[in-house]
């Protein structure tokens, strides 16, 4: 399924810290992207699931082609063009892929801890206000 238009960047709108970095990738990047909560996505109808969205942040591509976790990082940061899309594109090759995975691993797994983060951040999405 292919998507018309814009690609879509989908996060978690409960956290703060999530959030804040959608409002800055959507402000300062000039990303030919929408960001949207999961929380208010049809993620069914993008082909993935609420796990998987609140497991990783996800890029959607203009041909319904889904990216999660550090490389939706990548295809961002490629998206941005200069002076971003160089860092993008050498997250996507060995060994900087695997490097970036566990960066991106240890930053989503504490994002409740780092600036902008909540104690929501840290609670299972059925236990959140939205959830």
């Amino acid at each position: 399924m292919g998507i018309v238009g814009r690609s879509l960047i989908v996060y978690d709108g409960d956290c703060g810290f999530c959030t804040t970095a959608a409002n800055f990738i959507e402000r300062r990047m000039n990303v030919p992207a929408d960001a949207q909560p999961w929380q208010f996505t049809d993620l069914a109808a993008l082909g993935t699931t609420r796990e998987r969205a609140e497991y990783e942040l996800l890029w959607v591509d203009t041909r319904g082609r889904i990216y999660g976790g550090a490389q939706a990082v990548a295809k961002i940061l490629i998206a941005a063009g200069l002076p971003w899309s160089p860092l993008g594109l050498l997250l996507r090759v060995p060994p900087f892929r695997w490097l970036a995975h566990g960066v991106y691993r240890l930053i989503a797994d504490n994002r409740h801890r780092l600036p902008g983060g909540t104690p929501m951040c840290v609670l299972p999405a059925d236990q959140r206000r939205s959830g």
